[in-house]
């Protein structure tokens, strides 16, 4: 089981989105047949069924084993992921586009770009997958506090000239057998969820 699979086919993407193959993909996290799932979700082992099968159909979820019971075969099975997210991709016709308005300062153009790295991360992670291949990127994730509006856009300044820096120093137009890498670097308010208490 994968920590975080991309959807790109419309279809399963829609697959996904049903309320009650979405609890069921949350909880076949642990390997679960339709009669322990119904309990869970609260609906009928036939439905359930009906909804395993679909999700099974799309790839989201896979056979684990099967138990003799009797004279039923029970059938276990589990998610591909712990999580999803929905690849542009799915959403071909109306995908973001962010070579449509760059804007380094836009929020939308941002979101643009986040969509793109979402969609080329799940095309490298398929084709990595296929190839057995490890996928080499790096991330960082952080925050900062500004005293200031003012002091946020000095850090942008900042931040872009260094970036820009290390581009020039190791960027080689000419290096041959080498590769591109997109850099994609963000700065935008942290969003504040509340715990919900249980």
């Amino acid at each position: 089981m994968f920590d975080v699979a991309v959807i790109d086919d419309p279809a399963a993407a829609e697959a996904s989105l049903d309320p009650i193959r979405a609890r069921l993909l949350a909880a076949l996290v642990e390997p679960g047949s339709a009669t322990s799932l119904a309990a869970k979700v609260g609906q009928p082992r036939q439905k359930v069924n009906y909804h395993l099968r679909e999700l099974e159909r799309h790839g989201l979820i896979e056979l684990v084993e099967e138990r003799r019971k009797g004279n039923v075969t029970e059938r276990v099975l589990q998610a591909t992921a712990a999580s999803y997210v929905i690849s542009p991709i799915a959403l071909s016709a109306v995908q973001p586009d962010p070579g449509r308005a760059p804007d380094r300062l836009s929020a939308r153009w941002l979101l643009a770009l986040a969509a793109r790295l979402v969609r080329d991360i799940g095309e490298l992670l398929t084709g990595a997958a296929r190839a057995n291949k490890r996928l080499a990127t790096f991330a960082m994730d952080g925050t900062v506090r500004f005293a200031s509006p003012a002091q946020r856009s000095a850090f942008a300044e900042e931040l872009a000239g260094a970036v820009t820096a290390l581009v020039s120093k190791y960027h080689d137009e000419q290096a041959e057998g080498g590769r591109e890498h997109r850099i994609i670097i963000a700065v935008h308010p942290s969003v504040t969820r509340q715990v919900e208490e249980g």
